[in-house]
């Protein structure tokens, strides 16, 4: 049976062409370590700097030595959030956040830190009209996801930005399902801080992922893991300057080596490229959906302000269910549930049920997209037998 897989808003598959065969020369044939050695390791060094150079191009940074390695955008936002946050401080979020964000908000609440959800529409649109009335005199930061997860729906973070720089609020971008896809300009939207990760958009392998700060947040930020960095060996406190004030111990080179070969891989290709296909494909899979009388689409019905991931619910079925009978039986591989983000799954109206997410990528072709169609019509038949 042929996979068809679906579930690129998780991560994307496959990787750009020749990763692996990246990551093992890496490991293989070059195999240093960065900072630490007597002996020349220049490649590893020069490859880190690299890379961290391709990701500030990729969204318009100028410092490259303020791209931060991290495990992936989860520890990216952690880290933000709890290097900067104090008792007092208020924050200000969409209702489409990811647990990645919501989950250490919760801790921090713990902590004299309070927060305030911006109620999007039924499609997950944000209205930047009702988002002054949520600053508050001791409003520090607001964090927003620039694409939901769960549907689609791209916020208008270049107007929020502007917002914010006028207030005097730090800014925090959730890039995880817009970075390789969307143009973004770090100094336009007006960012303090970006988080990205490779496994998404970028076509990279997991475990590698990554934080752009801007000076004063990289000032004022604790670092939240500290230790050997092989530089400044002598002292015991940590290094005052980037990256190295926030890359203590050693680096996944590996995942550095292989998010590099991605963004090569990127750039020949064009974003616009990668862009135009998924959405094309995306368009194929909401018109053939339409066709379903049972299937509610949860977000945006067309093209404009989304990107290639389609929730829907299917009334009067087992979403699971669903799900389950599309990958037993016709090799299509979607993902079934709340998607870690039970917040947005509320503002859709599909909480607890959940829904069927289905996100093409780069490699998939309208051929695969008109087989699933076929599936789900198929899938959907057999079910309704089978309660008969």
């Amino acid at each position: 049976m042929k996979r068809i897989y679906l579930d690129n808003a998780a991560t994307s598959y496959p990787k750009a062409p020749g990763l692996g065969d990246a990551m093992k020369h890496f490991v293989d044939d070059i195999g240093d370590n960065v900072n630490r050695s007597g002996y020349d390791s220049l490649a590893a060094d020069e490859m880190v700097f690299e890379t961290r150079e391709m990701v500030a191009a990729l969204f318009n940074f100028p410092t490259p030595e303020n791209v931060i390695f991290t495990l992936n955008i989860t520890y990216g936002l952690n880290f933000v959030l709890k290097g900067i946050l104090r008792a007092g401080d208020h924050v200000i979020v969409s209702s489409m956040e990811h647990n990645a964000v919501m989950r250490p908000l919760g801790q921090l609440e713990n902590q004299g830190i309070k927060f305030s959800r911006v109620a999007c529409d039924e499609e997950g649109h944000l209205d930047v009209n009702s988002f002054d009335q949520h600053i508050q005199p001791n409003t520090k930061m607001v964090v927003l996801t620039h694409a939901s997860n769960v549907a689609g729906t791209v916020l208008p973070i270049e107007q929020i930005g502007a917002i914010c720089e006028k207030k005097g609020i730090l800014f925090v971008i959730d890039t995880a399902q817009t970075a390789g896809l969307l143009d973004l300009d770090f100094e336009r939207v007006k960012a303090s801080a970006l988080a990205f990760t490779g496994h998404k958009g970028l076509l990279g392998p997991q475990g590698i992922g990554g934080l752009l700060l801007s000076k004063q947040v990289a000032e004022s930020m604790d670092a939240l893991v500290s230790g050997g960095t092989g530089s400044l060996s002598e002292y015991e406190e940590v290094p005052p300057y980037l990256p190295d004030k926030f890359e203590a111990g050693t680096p996944n080179l590996p995942g550095i080596y292989g998010l590099r070969h991605a963004l090569r891989y990127i750039d020949a290709i064009g974003l616009d490229a990668i862009r135009e296909k998924e959405m094309q494909l995306a368009a194929a899979l909401l018109d053939g959906l339409g066709d379903f009388k049972s299937a509610r689409i949860a977000g945006p019905k067309g093209v404009n302000d989304r990107m290639a991931v389609v929730s829907v619910d299917f009334e009067g079925y087992d979403n699971a269910q669903v799900a389950y009978y599309l990958d037993k039986h016709h090799g299509i591989r979607t993902r079934c549930g709340l998607h870690c983000a039970p917040s947005a799954h509320k503002t859709l109206g599909t909480f607890p049920q959940g829904t069927v997410r289905l996100s093409p990528g780069h490699f998939n072709t309208q051929d695969e997209i008109h087989q699933t169609l076929s599936a789900i019509r198929t899938v959907l038949r057999e079910l309704e037998n089978t309660w008969r």
